[in-house]
């Protein structure tokens, strides 16, 4: 492993591949070895990419972390024989990425491109499915979801009213499926 100090370019960051289920176990075992070792001039940041899905049902919500990868570890790290042991040997790491046993550095598009952390909103209907009102003027009605906002936070439902159907717009915390 000589070649690793050939390697040092400064802080970067790279990826270690982990065991499945591993990456809290890695992150935390490695952020205690900086603190016991001293090695926060070595290792700087340690990120397991995640994105926080908001899943709704009515006025119920719930949020969910999901690993964007999983088994994969970001590490921002000067990458010399001492931080490269550090990591390699850290219970559940299987290697660095990269070709053979050269970890390979990440490019600033694909950081730039990993740190975004993004909230997306997932509702339990969907355009067609029949849902019941819960709140408000029309609470108690059922309907077709007509449409849906791109942010999903308002809804289209048409509610029948005597002979016809009446579009209604409605925020999705008021509605649920039936």
């Amino acid at each position: 492993m000589s070649d690793i100090n050939e390697m040092n370019v400064g802080p970067r960051w790279y990826v270690a591949h982990t065991y499945s289920g591993y990456e809290n176990k890695v992150k935390a075992s490695l952020e205690k070895i900086v603190e016991n070792r001293g090695l926060g001039h070595l290792i700087f940041d340690i990120k397991i990419p995640v994105e926080t899905v908001i899943e709704k049902n009515g006025d119920v919500e719930k949020e969910v972390e999901i690993k964007v990868f999983p088994s994969y570890v970001l590490i921002k790290m000067v990458m010399n024989e001492e931080s490269w042991h550090a990591v390699r040997n850290i219970t559940g790491v299987t290697g660095f990425v990269g070709p053979g046993s050269r970890p390979t550095p990440l490019s600033e598009a694909e950081v730039e491109a990993l740190n975004i952390e993004t909230t997306r909103v997932e509702l339990s209907f969907k355009i067609g499915d029949e849902v019941a009102i819960t709140e408000g003027l029309f609470a108690g009605y059922n309907g077709i979801v007509q449409s849906i906002s791109d942010d999903m936070k308002t809804s289209t439902v048409l509610v029948k009213r005597g002979n016809r159907d009446m579009p209604v717009e409605l925020d999705t915390k008021v509605i649920k499926l039936v």
